[in-house]
């Protein structure tokens, strides 16, 4: 995929080790973070990164500057479209397409740091996300009925996580909601100030990177199946996790550090 000198010099994602987190920063903010081809494959190149890397045990996912985390899909960038993308880059897009649906794309923790607003899929990227940190002054929704459209990119299932009625009155006014509002109903994890949103999701990333990441996988697959699968779907791959995390390694230095009173040295087998 061709690039500017421009966006060679100044990515358009930026990603930075920090501890055992990833850190993948957009970096748009002429263009309010919007993505396009190259930012959907910057995030699932780095998505693919992460299941692939054992040292990596969360992602965070933040936006450059102070006037929005993402707001959603470029239009202009998508109208123009341009060349087709390499394998690779196709491939890259697909695992944030997974992602972004919730069927999948990365196995490790994503938290989100929404330093900014979050409208329309810039909101819809953030609720992809795991665990989400918002800026105390941002403003959240789904704004698309506005335009004569609907949120197509996730926001239809919010019946799924919040009462009906909320969430019918989300989508059908268009009417931003403020991070209190948001954390009131469930549908985010924290609200801070904006300096301090990408240092409150490393907090919980390192909070989970204490953990099994067998065990952590385990969990962020079947509760988010359990949400919004059948459960006669879910039953299998709970018994099937259930043989290969409780009979891990990982799971005899669990028991073995707690009888010892130590921190345990987690393999990830």
């Amino acid at each position: 995929m061709r690039v500017s000198s421009q966006e060679a010099t100044e990515p358009e994602v930026v990603t930075e080790r920090r501890g055992s987190a990833l850190v993948v920063r957009i970096n748009r903010p002429e263009a309010r973070n919007a993505f396009n081809a190259v930012v959907m494959a910057g995030i699932g190149n780095a998505l693919q990164q992460a299941d692939t890397d054992p040292d990596i045990r969360a992602v965070i996912l933040t936006g450059t500057g102070d006037r929005a985390f993402c707001a959603g899909m470029d239009l202009k960038a998508f109208a123009a479209r341009g060349a087709p993308a390499s394998d690779a880059d196709q491939a890259a897009m697909a695992t944030f397409n997974a992602f972004t649906s919730g069927s999948g794309g990365c196995s490790k923790p994503v938290i989100c740091a929404a330093q900014a607003t979050a409208l329309a899929g810039g909101f819809e990227l953030a609720l992809a996300c795991d665990l989400v940190v918002v800026a105390e002054d941002a403003k959240l929704g789904l704004p698309e009925v506005k335009r004569g459209l609907f949120a197509a990119g996730g926001g239809m299932y919010l019946a799924r996580r919040i009462p009906l009625a909320r969430a019918l009155e989300l989508t059908m006014t268009g009417d931003p909601i403020t991070p209190a509002d948001a954390l009131a109903l469930g549908l985010i994890n924290a609200v801070v100030p904006a300096a301090s949103v990408v240092d409150k999701a490393l907090e919980l990333a390192a909070r989970i990177a204490e953990n099994g990441p067998l065990a952590v996988a385990a969990s962020k697959r079947l509760v988010r199946m359990a949400a919004f699968e059948p459960l006669a779907d879910v039953r299998p791959v709970h018994d099937e996790l259930v043989g290969t995390v409780f009979s891990s390694d990982d799971a005899k230095e669990g028991a073995t550090a707690f009888v010892e009173r130590r921190p345990p040295h987690w393999t990830g087998r």
